[in-house]
Protein backbone atom coordinates (compact mmCIF):
# COMPACT_ATOMS: atom_id res chain seq x y z
CA UNK A 1 0.00 0.00 0.00
CA UNK A 2 1.38 3.19 -0.75
CA UNK A 3 1.55 5.82 1.88
CA UNK A 4 1.71 9.74 0.99
CA UNK A 5 3.38 12.34 3.59
CA UNK A 6 4.56 15.82 3.52
CA UNK A 7 3.60 19.07 1.34
CA UNK A 8 5.04 20.19 -1.69
CA UNK A 9 5.32 23.03 -3.84
CA UNK A 10 5.33 22.62 -6.97
CA UNK A 11 4.31 24.45 -11.05
CA UNK A 12 2.28 23.31 -13.36
CA UNK A 13 3.15 23.83 -16.94
CA UNK A 14 1.52 25.85 -19.92
CA UNK A 15 0.16 22.50 -20.71
CA UNK A 16 -2.04 22.04 -17.04
CA UNK A 17 0.72 19.11 -16.34
CA UNK A 18 2.29 18.58 -12.75
CA UNK A 19 5.46 16.79 -11.79
CA UNK A 20 5.09 14.58 -8.76
CA UNK A 21 7.59 15.56 -6.41
CA UNK A 22 10.12 12.69 -6.33
CA UNK A 23 9.24 11.65 -2.71
CA UNK A 24 5.82 11.21 -3.86
CA UNK A 25 6.32 9.39 -6.79
CA UNK A 26 9.09 7.18 -5.31
CA UNK A 27 6.47 6.09 -3.01
CA UNK A 28 3.88 4.66 -5.78
CA UNK A 29 3.44 1.31 -6.19
CA UNK A 30 5.16 -0.55 -8.77
CA UNK A 31 1.83 -2.88 -9.52
CA UNK A 32 0.35 0.52 -10.34
CA UNK A 33 2.67 1.45 -13.07
CA UNK A 34 2.06 4.61 -14.64
CA UNK A 35 -1.29 4.84 -13.82
CA UNK A 36 -2.87 7.27 -11.61
CA UNK A 37 -6.89 8.23 -11.12
CA UNK A 38 -7.49 11.74 -10.86
CA UNK A 39 -10.58 13.22 -8.95
CA UNK A 40 -12.42 16.48 -8.27
CA UNK A 41 -12.34 16.56 -4.45
CA UNK A 42 -15.31 17.17 -2.12
CA UNK A 43 -13.45 20.78 -1.38
CA UNK A 44 -11.85 22.96 -4.33
CA UNK A 45 -9.07 20.45 -4.41
CA UNK A 46 -8.18 17.40 -6.64
CA UNK A 47 -7.27 14.14 -4.95
CA UNK A 48 -4.99 12.01 -6.91
CA UNK A 49 -5.16 7.75 -6.34
CA UNK A 50 -3.12 5.24 -7.28
CA UNK A 51 -4.89 2.65 -9.07
CA UNK A 52 -4.73 0.23 -6.84
CA UNK A 53 -6.32 2.93 -4.28
CA UNK A 54 -8.91 3.40 -6.69
CA UNK A 55 -9.96 0.22 -7.23
CA UNK A 56 -11.37 -0.19 -3.89
CA UNK A 57 -13.49 2.69 -4.29
CA UNK A 58 -14.74 1.87 -7.45
CA UNK A 59 -15.58 -1.80 -6.03
CA UNK A 60 -17.73 -0.19 -3.60
CA UNK A 61 -19.75 1.56 -6.18
CA UNK A 62 -19.72 -1.69 -8.19
CA UNK A 63 -22.63 -2.68 -5.66
CA UNK A 64 -24.75 0.26 -6.24
CA UNK A 65 -28.10 -0.57 -7.82
CA UNK A 66 -28.71 0.67 -11.13
CA UNK A 67 -32.51 0.67 -9.86
CA UNK A 68 -32.16 2.82 -7.15
CA UNK A 69 -32.78 6.69 -8.12
CA UNK A 70 -30.26 7.89 -5.34
CA UNK A 71 -27.51 4.94 -6.12
CA UNK A 72 -27.90 5.90 -9.87
CA UNK A 73 -27.18 9.58 -9.21
CA UNK A 74 -24.74 9.07 -6.89
CA UNK A 75 -22.78 7.01 -9.30
CA UNK A 76 -22.93 9.49 -12.02
CA UNK A 77 -21.69 12.21 -10.09
CA UNK A 78 -19.03 10.64 -7.97
CA UNK A 79 -17.78 9.11 -12.07
CA UNK A 80 -18.22 12.12 -14.01
CA UNK A 81 -15.44 13.53 -11.91
CA UNK A 82 -12.55 11.01 -12.07
CA UNK A 83 -10.69 10.73 -14.94
CA UNK A 84 -7.75 8.23 -15.58
CA UNK A 85 -4.12 9.80 -16.11
CA UNK A 86 -0.26 8.68 -16.92
CA UNK A 87 2.67 9.44 -15.93
CA UNK A 88 5.06 10.72 -18.71
CA UNK A 89 8.49 9.75 -19.22
CA UNK A 90 9.52 12.82 -16.72
CA UNK A 91 6.84 11.82 -14.35
CA UNK A 92 4.21 14.35 -15.11
CA UNK A 93 0.51 13.75 -15.95
CA UNK A 94 -1.86 16.17 -17.36
CA UNK A 95 -4.24 17.50 -15.64
CA UNK A 96 -7.65 17.99 -17.65
CA UNK A 97 -8.73 21.44 -17.94
CA UNK A 98 -12.32 21.21 -16.10
CA UNK A 99 -10.18 19.88 -13.34
CA UNK A 100 -7.84 22.43 -13.16
CA UNK A 101 -10.63 25.20 -12.89
CA UNK A 102 -12.90 22.89 -10.14
CA UNK A 103 -9.76 23.83 -8.11
CA UNK A 104 -8.96 26.99 -9.06
CA UNK A 105 -5.46 25.82 -9.65
CA UNK A 106 -3.26 28.34 -11.54
CA UNK A 107 0.92 28.25 -11.84
CA UNK A 108 2.07 27.70 -8.42
CA UNK A 109 0.17 24.61 -6.94
CA UNK A 110 0.70 23.07 -3.28
CA UNK A 111 0.94 18.86 -3.80
CA UNK A 112 0.15 16.96 -0.10
CA UNK A 113 0.59 13.14 1.15
CA UNK A 114 -2.49 12.64 2.62
CA UNK A 115 -1.78 8.93 3.53
CA UNK A 116 -3.14 6.78 0.74
CA UNK A 117 -4.13 9.72 -1.16
CA UNK A 118 -2.16 12.95 -2.83
CA UNK A 119 -4.30 16.65 -2.61
CA UNK A 120 -3.52 18.89 -5.23
CA UNK A 121 -4.28 22.51 -3.92
CA UNK A 122 -4.41 26.41 -5.25
CA UNK A 123 -2.17 27.48 -2.55
CA UNK A 124 -4.39 30.91 -1.68
CA UNK A 125 -7.16 28.41 -0.87
CA UNK A 126 -5.48 25.52 1.05
CA UNK A 127 -5.06 27.44 3.82
CA UNK A 128 -8.49 28.14 4.35
CA UNK A 129 -9.26 24.27 5.09
CA UNK A 130 -6.60 23.33 7.66
CA UNK A 131 -6.94 23.75 11.06
CA UNK A 132 -5.41 27.15 12.45
CA UNK A 133 -6.51 26.28 16.20
CA UNK A 134 -4.55 23.85 18.10
CA UNK A 135 -7.89 22.81 20.25
CA UNK A 136 -9.66 22.70 17.60
CA UNK A 137 -7.03 20.12 16.35
CA UNK A 138 -7.11 17.89 19.50
CA UNK A 139 -10.48 17.45 19.86
CA UNK A 140 -10.97 16.28 16.34
CA UNK A 141 -8.15 14.20 17.22
CA UNK A 142 -9.46 12.60 20.23
CA UNK A 143 -12.87 12.37 18.45
CA UNK A 144 -12.21 10.58 15.60
CA UNK A 145 -9.04 8.03 16.64
CA UNK A 146 -9.90 7.89 20.83
CA UNK A 147 -12.64 5.31 20.21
Amino acid sequence: MAFFTSEYECKLDAKGRLALPAKIKANLPEVSGNELVVMKGFDPNLVVYTMLEFKKIQSKFASLSDFDTDQRRLKRNFFRSVAPVELDSAGRFLIPKAWIDHAKLEKNVTVIGTGSTVEIWNPDLYDDYLIADSEEYSDLAKKFLDE
